[in-house]
Formats: C-alpha cells, structure tokens, sequence
C-alpha cells in the first residue's frame, strides 16, 4: 500500500490491528440495558440511595397526549405521593409530547412504585433512573457549558455530547476513502429510534447509539448544534504545557499534540527501533507513520506530548474514545525509555479519563512488553488481565476521587471536566 494511502485507509488498518481482542473485549461488555434501578427494583440502600424518611433525585421521561389537561393529571398524580416537580422539560414530537422530568421523591418510594403513578396517570413509555447533585442545574446553563469546553478543545465534543445524551455510544467514523463523498456514510437526519448520525466537517460522521431511551428532535438540535458549532471553529488543541518532574531532572516538558505534530511524531518514529515500533503498534513496523492521522486527530481522543527543551518530540500517549469505552497507549523513544517519560505519561493519561468520568481503561499490549505492564501496575489501581497468544489487555478501574486528587498534585488543578 502506497505511502500517500487515504486517512480513513489509515484509520482502517488502526482499529483492524487489534480486531480480536477489542472483539473479544465487547462479548464481555455489559450491555446498554438500564442498570437495576431503572427496571423495578427498589432503590438502593447505601450511597446513592435513600431511606425512609429521606428523599431522592429521580430523572423520569414519559410521553403523554397533547392535549389540554393530560400534564396537569399527571402533576397532581405526582404530588399525591408527595414527588416535588424540580424542573420540567418538553420534547414535541409529531403524535404526544416527551415530558422529562426532575423529580424529589419520597426515600421510600420505588422506582416500580413511580412507573405505575406515571402509567396510571396517562404516561406511556415511562422511563426512570437514579439523579444527582448534577442534574439540578438548568438545561440552557447545561448546554451552555458544554459548548463553551467545545470551543476550548475539540477533543471534548465527544465527552460533551455524552454529556448531553446522558449513557450512550459514541463513533466517530472517518470520511470514505477515494474521495467518493458521503458514500458508505449513515445519512444524516432526525434520530431514527435509538440512534443519531451526524455530519462531521471533514466528510465523516459521528454515530450515538442509546438503546435505552430513544431520541427527540429537541436532543437531536441540541447535538447538532454543538457539531455545527466545533465545525465553525476548526481544528483546535489547548498547547499550553508544563515541566515533566523526572529523577534525573531533564527539564522535559508535557503538553497537549494535536495534527500539527505530524511531522515531529514520525521523526520520533524514525528514531525508534523496530522493537519499540513493533511492541506498540502490533503490526507491520512500516505502517506505524500511517496511524498517526487516526491518534493525532481530537476527534477520536487526546494526546499527550513530551518534548525536550529543544522541542523534540520522545513520547507520545493517547487516551482514545473506543465507543463506550477508553484505550490509553504509549510510545517513548528508545533513548528516553526506563527513565519514567512513560509513567509520567500514564498518570497524566488515567487522570483526564477520570475526570472525563470513565469508570475504567484499557491497554492493548504484549506480554513481553514489561515496560507497559510495570507503569499499569505503578498505577496502584484495580487491574484486569487478558491474554491471548502473546497480545495482553490490561484493564483498570478508576477511582474518580483518587486519579483527580492526584491530578491537582502533579498539575495544580484539575484535569478534564469542569
């Protein structure tokens, strides 16, 4: 394959490298049913929960008739089980209304207990799941906030829309190859069901799946609008870096790379062995300049730099969006390795993926890679190991509260979500 091959041929052989484990990854995959509390059972105990006598946060969706009265019987349904009405939004469709409600509830009321209020009350299609603190502010301030981290960094339009969707799976497919336009493409348009596509200004799409809870147009709008919004600001990386704190005391630094350090990663590939090469990418060692469109893109995730006082690119580490999960992956340059560049790089990595709210992160490996399994262990979180002829999954479980703390140690503040 020619050196000059398309960005979606490259984006292509990136995610084919792995097939297998990411196959084998997703059969063991919870699905996107609603957790328990969204199906009946009574609302926990402990944590989030609430007891007799306290009052929990309930979000509740359900479509009614439009027509004069029907969301007054259900208001007064409500407030015969004491439920205190918080905020009220209304999604038009083209037969009834969508009414999503924040509700304060009685502790001891359950969720089976408010579905039957809602059904009883003229709701159909009577969706509830546990809310927090979060929840209560305002929708426009909500989107607002959202689009104002949109137009600091374009790696947070997929963390934005997840956000805004609430728990659902975000692609991001790249543009056709051949330049055959949107061939091959979903069509864009008014969410079908349980699944949006929307355009992406380079020519590919973005595809949100939330089987749970189908979308609405006021949703589909809202989504649309934060894409058309990142599409109008072009291309955009937060560069501002900071001192890398190694033993020996080099004076590297770390920042955010973006599509503009192409070219320095593929010299720092040029410097690396076919070993290095080989342990990171797990294919053919002359395809390894070919995946960096796909990795340098904000699109698919965030990359993190370190450079020399001479701004010399020596380690990479990417924190990619894999769907409704989180790969972490590094690359330190032969002469910079076993000196912490690439623990340095994970404990920065995990960080922003806890602060984006992922509960867990992988890497794809091999097990001769003792480098990347030591700085997984240095972690000091919960790991997961997979293993299949010679590739290895390393999975950790984050804890938010931890991986933050440690990131307002090693930065000053906090990384990724506001």
């Amino acid at each position: 394959m020619s050196r000059d091959m398309s960005h979606a041929a490259h984006t292509e052989q990136y995610r084919t490298a792995n097939l297998w484990t990411r196959w084998t990854r997703r059969t063991r995959r919870h699905g996107q049913a609603p957790p328990t509390d969204d199906t009946g059972a009574p609302p926990p105990s402990a944590g989030a929960g609430a007891g007799a006598g306290e009052s929990a946060l309930w979000r509740m969706r359900t479509t009614v008739q439009d027509e004069p009265g029907s969301l007054a019987v259900l208001c007064t349904a409500l407030a015969e089980r004491r439920v205190d009405i918080l905020s009220l939004q209304t999604h038009p469709l083209a037969v009834g209304t969508v009414d999503e409600f924040l509700l304060r509830a009685p502790g001891e009321l359950t969720v089976s207990a408010l579905t039957g209020t809602v059904t009883a009350a003229g709701g159909r299609d009577v969706w509830c799941e546990r809310a927090d603190a979060h929840d209560l502010v305002d929708a426009p301030t909500r989107v607002l906030g959202l689009a104002a981290r949109t137009a600091v960094d374009a790696a947070e339009l997929p963390l934005a829309l997840r956000q805004l969707l609430g728990r659902c799976t975000i692609r991001s497919l790249p543009a056709p190859a051949g330049g055959s336009g949107s061939r091959g493409l979903p069509v864009e348009g008014m969410p079908a069901d349980t699944v949006m596509r929307l355009r992406t200004p380079e020519g590919g799409a973005i595809t949100v799946e939330r089987p749970y809870l189908p979308f609405t147009p006021t949703e589909f709008a809202r989504a649309r609008a934060l894409v058309e919004l990142d599409a109008r600001l072009g291309p955009r990386v937060p560069r501002d870096g900071e001192a890398l704190a190694l033993p020996e005391g080099t004076g590297l630094t770390v920042r955010r790379a973006g599509p503009a350090d192409l070219a320095a990663a593929k010299a720092m590939h040029e410097r690396c062995s076919e070993r290095t090469l080989g342990l990171r990418y797990h294919g053919p060692v002359g395809d390894a300049d070919r995946y960096l469109n796909h990795l340098l893109s904000p699109r698919y995730g965030r990359t993190l730099a370190v450079a020399t006082p001479a701004g010399r690119i020596v380690g990479l580490g990417h924190l990619l969006w894999d769907g409704d999960e989180t790969e972490v992956a590094l690359l330190v340059e032969d002469a910079w390795q076993r000196r912490g560049v690439g623990a340095e790089l994970l404990r920065r990595l995990v960080a922003m993926a806890a602060g984006t709210g992922c509960a867990s992160v992988y890497a794809v490996t091999q097990a001769s890679n003792t480098g990347m399994v030591t700085a997984m262990r240095g972690l000091g979180l919960p790991l997961d190991y997979q293993i299949e002829e010679g590739t290895l999954v390393i999975t950790a479980r984050l804890d938010p509260a931890t991986t933050t703390a440690t990131a307002q140690e090693a930065h000053g503040e906090p990384v990724g979500r506001e």
